[in-house]
């Protein structure tokens, strides 16, 4: 199973999304935010690279990527079946520690 159709096979049960106060941090702008969330409810591919990008299940939190104009988005899945966008990394680096941080107990 591709990526997009791991996502898309969840996409029908996920209930609400929920924005960390990281993410939005990351970002600093409002409109990005909300356009990213949009986009990523919409399960559009439209400007991003890579979209639901299976990354690791963790505990039964389904964490996903995308990527959007140099953005390294990183989701979960939780097991209320909500979206949760985590972080947002402009730099590849600070994505790869985050992920180690997160994938490694």
């Amino acid at each position: 199973m591709n990526c997009h159709s791991h996502f898309m096979s969840i996409r029908p049960f996920i209930k609400t999304a929920v924005i960390s106060k990281h993410f939005i941090k990351d970002l600093k702008d409002e409109k990005e935010v909300e356009s990213i969330v949009n986009d990523v409810l919409d399960c559009s591919k439209t400007d991003f690279y890579e979209l639901h990008k299976f990354e690791e299940s963790i505990n039964g939190n389904l964490i996903f990527r995308a990527k959007k104009e140099g953005v390294h988005i990183v989701y979960c899945v939780d097991k209320q079946m909500r979206l949760v966008f985590l972080r947002a990394f402009r730099n590849y680096n600070e994505y790869g520690k985050f992920l180690e941080k997160v994938i490694t107990p």
